[in-house]
């Protein structure tokens, strides 16, 4: 029997297939020789076996199963034939909306042709989507809600319920009032010059929502630095100064200019080689023969350690305590804490006349507490306006703008400038804690210069 054949028989002799579609083309696969081909290869299995009648087969149940719902021979004589008499007149009401029944007048309703082309033709079950019964973080949440069970039935209560239970009961909202037309003669009277009504809203659910925002911390209010953002030179700064006040401008750049110097004169100093710390002949020599001792020296210093170690051997070698002398020690010792008790006792009896030089300490120690409670405040506002450290730099104040006595000119016009404005307001920021002290970035070159000399200069030479 011809494959083509026995394919055909198999799938007609399927249970519960009805077949709508008639095989076109029977007749001619029949007839006629066909082609041996080599199938014992799986490349050649797709590419010379026929399965239209397979797929005609499957075509016609899926066409069942949208149309019917399934197949034609496993559904029952009822659900396929039925009497079709018209729609009674209980069904027509109660499927026909009031307002069409009015504008009917009648007339059977029917849905529009649109309705019914965008309406499903198919009577396949939706699938069921396996991703819509799904929750993120399952696993999660369900470790989280057999824990908040055991800490419940063991009467702990969590951090997140203590919030939940502290927080103020919220109070019921108000709808707020429609606003009325303009021409309503039955309208409240409006006062535009009245308070307006406080919102009584849950602060938390307001700040939650972003309907309010956070309250700034007061401490961000908080300025780094008292000093001012730009500072007032001194009066002998001017380009026409008073004798006096150039004369004490000038006295504090001398003293600033003084510490200067000291502290390099006291780094040189500390770096300076000590003259008694060179070599002489004597250290040389002492140093050449050390390690040249004699034999004899050697001999008597072991001698004297052997002995040093029988003496310590003979002390660790000690006898041992009798019970008698154990018993005296012990009552030695009671003694020794009876007398010490005896004098505690008798220093606190001693103390009660002796109220008046105490109160006396007592008064003083405190006069001293506060005097350093006020130097220690008086210390802190001071800090106040020093620059702190911020970074691994030390503040390091700028250099002052001062001239010489020769150097003043009389007139604006005369005037040298000096300094640089730019540096003056980067000091500046450094000065009130804006900014951490820095130094100018130094660049390395990564690649060597190379020096290469051109054919013309060659030539010259």
């Amino acid at each position: 029997m011809a494959p083509s054949r026995r394919v055909k028989r198999v799938a007609a002799s399927q249970p519960g297939f009805l077949k709508l579609k008639s095989d076109s083309g029977a007749a001619g696969v029949a007839g006629g020789r066909r082609k041996r081909l080599n199938k014992n290869k799986k490349k050649s299995w797709n590419k010379h076996s026929d399965i239209n009648d397979v797929d005609a087969f499957l075509e016609d149940v899926r066409l069942q199963e949208r149309t019917t719902g399934g197949l034609l021979s496993e559904k029952s004589d009822e659900s396929l034939f039925f009497l079709d008499a018209g729609p009674s007149k209980n069904d027509q009401r109660v499927s026909q909306p009031a307002e069409e029944q009015k504008r009917s007048k009648g007339k059977a309703w029917r849905p529009l042709r649109i309705d019914l082309i965008l309406q499903s033709d198919s009577l396949v079950p939706i699938p069921k989507d396996v991703l819509a019964h799904q929750k993120p973080n399952a696993k999660k949440l369900r470790r989280i809600a057999q824990k908040a069970q055991q800490l419940a039935a063991k009467g702990v209560v969590t951090r997140r319920q203590k919030r939940l239970l502290n927080r103020p009961p919220v109070k019921e909202r108000t709808n707020k009032a429609v606003t009325e037309a303009n021409n309503n003669p039955h309208r409240d009277y409006y006062d535009i010059w009245r308070e307006e009504a406080k919102d009584t809203s849950d602060p938390w659910f307001l700040q939650q929502t972003g309907k309010t925002r956070v309250s700034r911390p007061a401490r961000l209010n908080e300025k780094p630095s008292v000093l001012p953002a730009v500072e007032v030179i001194a009066a002998g700064g001017s380009y026409n100064p008073e004798f006096f006040s150039h004369q004490a401008l000038l006295q504090e750049a001398h003293d600033v200019e003084v510490k200067k110097q000291k502290e390099e004169d006291k780094l040189t100093k500390q770096l300076a080689v000590n003259k008694e710390h060179f070599a002489t002949e004597e250290t040389v020599l002492k140093e050449q023969v050390e390690g040249l001792v004699e034999e004899e020296e050697e001999e008597e210093e072991a001698e004297a350690a052997s002995e040093e170690d029988v003496a310590v051997g003979a002390i660790v070698m000690a006898a041992k305590k009798t019970e008698r002398q154990r018993r005296k020690e012990r009552v030695e010792k009671l003694k020794v804490q009876r007398r010490q008790a005896k004098r505690l006792k008798s220093d606190k009896q001693q103390q009660l006349f002796q109220l008046r030089s105490i109160k006396k300490t007592i008064k003083e120690q405190e006069a001293n507490t506060k005097v350093k409670q006020e130097q220690r405040k008086s210390n802190q506002e001071a800090e106040k306006a020093q620059p702190r450290r911020l970074g691994r730099l030390k503040f390091q104040p700028q250099d002052m703008e001062v001239q010489l006595s020769n150097e003043l000119a009389g007139s604006l016009r005369q005037l040298k400038p000096e300094g640089s404005v730019l540096k003056d307001r980067f000091k500046s920021l450094q000065k009130r804690n804006l900014i951490e002290p820095r130094e100018r970035a130094k660049f390395k070159r990564r690649l060597k210069l190379k020096y290469v000399e051109k054919r013309a200069f060659r030539e010259i030479t």
